[in-house]
């Protein structure tokens, strides 16, 4: 069928299930992907430069990645965040575990001040003070939300992109719009 890419998560347990099925881990999955099929695939897996929400701290978040590295993932995605001082850290991190391959920042477009909270609660993607109160304060002024948020998303994606990051992955939602105009001021 011509499909070179897959992106290997664990994912969530769906609503109403009790376990998980055969793969417990992303890494088990990709380690099955490979044994499997070699190389045909080239593996993406999920990272977490604030630390994944059922990781019992940083040092074992970062060992859960270098393990599914390790089981063959070729790159990988992260959560979306606003602080890129976590991805860079998160970075150095994983690179001085032996790590280097290209791990591209999750940006997510700033559209809705209530969407945006609800989902940073549920994926434990850390909205920093300033971005909250901000955010805040503009109330139910959407055009000064999505106005502000382009600010902010443009300004987080140039430093990225400054620091060194490999690309860009934007969380789009469903909405073109966000994203073309903040690749538009990237220029």
């Amino acid at each position: 069928m011509g499909v070179r890419r897959i992106v290997a998560l664990r994912g969530d347990l769906p609503s109403g299930m009790g376990q998980y099925g055969e793969f417990h881990h992303a890494n088990e999955l990709v380690a099955y992907i490979r044994e499997s099929y070699g190389d045909w695939f080239h593996i993406e897996v999920a990272a977490y430069p604030e630390m994944h929400p059922q990781a019992s701290s940083v040092r074992a978040d970062i060992e859960n990645f270098v393990t599914k590295i390790q089981a063959g993932a070729n790159s990988a995605i992260t959560q979306y965040f606003y602080n890129t001082d976590a991805y860079f850290q998160f970075i150095e991190d994983v690179e001085s575990r032996g790590v280097n391959v290209p791990i591209v920042p999750g940006i997510m477009p700033i559209t809705s001040s209530s969407q945006l909270l609800r989902f940073s609660d549920s994926c434990g993607a850390e909205i920093p003070r300033w971005l909250r109160k901000r955010l805040e304060g503009f109330g139910d002024d959407i055009a000064s939300i999505k106005a502000f948020g382009l600010d902010v998303v443009t300004d987080l994606s140039l430093q990225l992109l400054a620091g060194g990051a490999p690309g860009l992955h934007f969380y789009s939602l469903n909405q073109a719009d966000p994203t073309i105009a903040i690749i538009k001021n990237l220029d």
